[in-house]
């Protein structure tokens, strides 16, 4: 199955992909950096500020788990350029609307498909 893509298209697509791999690498570095456990001296730090704390790591674990999986779209996406498939709903086969992939160039559907 052919693409319905130019080259120029596909090529401008990978660069984009290639642009929100690296800015999602720098951002898991600095979540990574984040995640570390704080030691708090319990006689020194409030209640709150432990609260605080624990907050902010429950948060930054769901900004990773988050970052997890759009590094997991990133890499299927590169996969089915190398393919040959991308471009393609991953449903239903038909085309995905190039205005569609430059915004979520990781996209593996259809908007008709991602609606349901």
């Amino acid at each position: 199955m052919s693409s319905h893509l130019t080259q120029a298209q596909l090529a401008e697509l990978r660069s984009e992909l290639d642009r929100q791999l690296r800015k999602l690498e720098r951002s898991m570095r600095t979540t990574t950096r984040v995640m570390k456990p704080v030691q708090l001296d319990q006689s020194s730090v409030g209640r709150l500020s432990r609260i605080d704390n624990l907050q902010t790591q429950g948060l930054t674990k769901g900004l990773q788990e988050r970052e997890q999986a759009k590094l997991g779209q990133i890499a299927e996406a590169f996969r089915r350029l190398d393919a040959g498939t991308y471009g393609r709903c991953v449903v239903c086969s038909e085309p995905i609307l190039f205005e569609r992939l430059l915004i979520f160039p990781e996209a593996p559907n259809c908007s008709g498909c991602a609606g349901r």
